[in-house]
């Protein structure tokens, strides 16, 4: 319900975070529906990884495809997440060069709903490219538990949605310099990918890579996706992960709405 005050003959809408948050979701998904493309695009990635790289670690582990599958595709699933959600700061990067963020800002919007709404956005690709993922892999050996797909996916969601807010914040930080953006997310990117497992395992990798491992949240994410998937939904690292994946969450709508806000 629209929340008013009169002032003489004027009528000035107030703030409301959950209304706020609703309609910045609306706006920033009718671009995807309209244009799937960017979508379609973006899964070009883990395919090329889940065509070329599976096969090799199927063939060097000398286990049955659907167990080196299920290993190898949660952690794509969760490169997803890392390198979609990670990037998303570019746009807000944009919308600030053309102008397009400073008239959100006059709006009579809750500043922290100009975060949310733009995380919660990316819970809907992140939903259907893991789907796709899961699909294509299917026919070729991966087992699919639907518990622990529905809590994956939930996992993931949360999970992404703190990326996200933390790659806006990186956005405000960087404002027009879109080249200190980049630099900032892909030093960052590519150790968290590396130190968590993801695409190769770290049991026999140095110990001090083994030590940043156990700190990495990245890592306990895909430790807890590989545990659902198989269906040991009450895994210790399940727990871990989801603590993981919150924490990430807490930090980047915290960091992100204080950035917002001093941007306005």
């Amino acid at each position: 319900m629209t929340t008013t005050a009169a002032t003489g003959s004027d009528t000035l809408v107030r703030p409301n975070p959950a209304r706020d948050t609703k309609n910045v979701l609306t706006r920033e998904l009718k671009p995807v529906l309209r244009d799937p493309f960017t979508l379609i695009f973006s899964l070009l990635q883990p395919l090329v990884f889940l065509g070329l790289f599976a096969p090799l670690l199927i063939g060097g582990s000398g286990q049955p495809a659907g167990e080196t599958l299920a290993w190898f595709v949660p952690g794509v699933l969760v490169m997803i997440v890392l390198f979609g959600t990670g990037a998303t700061g570019s746009n807000l990067q944009y919308e600030m060069m053309t102008g397009s963020h400073e008239r959100t800002l006059v709006a009579p919007l809750a500043r922290s709903s100009l975060l949310v709404g733009r995380a919660l956005k990316e819970i809907a690709p992140i939903v259907v490219q893991a789907l796709v993922i899961v699909l294509i892999a299917w026919p070729f050996g991966f087992a699919i538990n639907v518990p622990g797909l529905l809590i994956g996916l939930a996992l993931l969601a949360v999970f992404g949605v703190g990326l996200g807010s933390l790659s806006y914040s990186l956005a405000l930080a960087t404002k027009d310099r879109e080249w200190l953006f980049w630099g900032v997310q892909q030093s960052l990117i590519f150790p968290l990918l590396i130190l968590s497992g993801m695409l190769l395992p770290l049991d026999d990798g140095p110990a001090w890579m083994r030590a940043v491992a156990s700190v990495n949240p990245v890592n306990w994410v895909v430790q807890a996706e590989r545990a659902l998937f198989a269906g040991d939904l009450g895994d210790a690292t399940v727990l871990w992960g989801w603590i993981s994946a919150l924490a990430v969450a807490a930090v980047g709508l915290v960091v992100g709405v204080r950035a917002i806000r001093r941007s306005s």
